[in-house]
């Protein structure tokens, strides 16, 4: 097989709809994940967007999907000397800062966005460092009205700063993972094709772009996928990036996020071991069929 067709195989794994009705989407976006990780075969220096804040939770936090797979990516990059950063906004800089914590990665820079200032440091921030490549990782954006919005169509801008400015900011690359229609990158994608198949998507769509984008049925999974398609298509980094991909890996920076972010599952809403209302068993058996698709 083929780098691509291995990478196909590995995005058809990702491509399953976990109840967000999402497989016409994934159709619109066959060949992303493979593109994408062409992109991000050249980088130097990776920036990364997460947190989603679930106003509704118990407690009110950010969502395990996104800082847990953006920790375990971060770790991945690390593991072949690709350095990074994480970013995101004040209401979920708990939960990404346990999440770093979980990887071990406690010299990787948090970059906390306050909520209702301008992104001008930050943005500042990145360019000093380096930043080639920037990624977003189950990050709400904004939709037509220039608000984000959660997927029961709940205005959530005044707990979420507009990080869109700092993914689209010059120079770097940009890549997106959503799983929903409502994240960062989803611009991609006709507007009327969410509204037809996402419940609220006429009103949810994001509509900020990205020069690549993955849809996956669970946004942590398009981390892994990405990890594991970088393996295939650079094998000085292949060793390191499978380390990364390990289960007990993603259960101790899932655990740290939960127990100590806090965090909440996305759709049951609770500080649990869960994501997108989904036990850690169903995740694993997912991240040992990526593992055994790249070969």
């Amino acid at each position: 097989m083929t780098p691509e067709s291995r990478i196909a195989a590995i995005e058809a794994l990702i491509h399953v709809d976990v109840g967000r009705n999402i497989s016409a989407l994934c159709n619109a976006n066959k060949g992303g994940l493979y593109a994408a990780a062409l992109a991000l075969a050249t980088a130097k220096n990776v920036g990364i967007i997460t947190g989603f804040y679930v106003p509704r939770g118990t407690p009110p936090a950010a969502e395990t999907d996104g800082p847990v797979g953006a920790a375990l990516l971060l770790h991945g990059l690390a593991a072949v000397g690709i350095p990074g950063r994480l970013a995101t906004d004040t209401p979920c800089a708990s939960a990404c800062a346990a999440a770093l914590r979980g990887a071990g990665l406690t010299n990787t820079p948090l970059d906390v966005a306050e909520l209702n200032t301008p992104l001008d440091t930050i943005i500042e921030t990145w360019r000093q460092a380096g930043i080639t490549h920037a990624l977003s990782i189950e990050r709400c954006g904004k939709a037509a009205d220039g608000r984000p919005h959660n997927l029961t169509g709940l205005d959530i801008s005044s707990y979420t700063a507009p990080l869109d400015d700092l993914f689209t900011a010059p120079p770097w690359t940009t890549i997106a993972i959503g799983d929903g229609g409502n994240e960062i990158g989803m611009g991609n994608l006709p507007p009327s094709l969410i509204a037809s198949h996402i419940a609220n998507g006429e009103s949810i769509a994001c509509t900020t772009r990205a020069d690549h984008l993955i849809v996956a049925g669970v946004s942590n999974w398009g981390a892994w996928a990405l990890l594991a398609a970088l393996a295939g298509l650079r094998p000085d980094w292949r060793g390191g990036l499978l380390a990364s991909l390990a289960p007990a890996l993603d259960r101790r920076i899932l655990d740290a996020t939960v127990t100590h972010g806090p965090a909440v599952d996305g759709i049951s809403r609770l500080q649990a071991m869960t994501v997108d209302n989904h036990p850690l068993a169903l995740h694993h058996a997912k991240l040992a069929e990526i593992r055994a698709a790249i070969g």
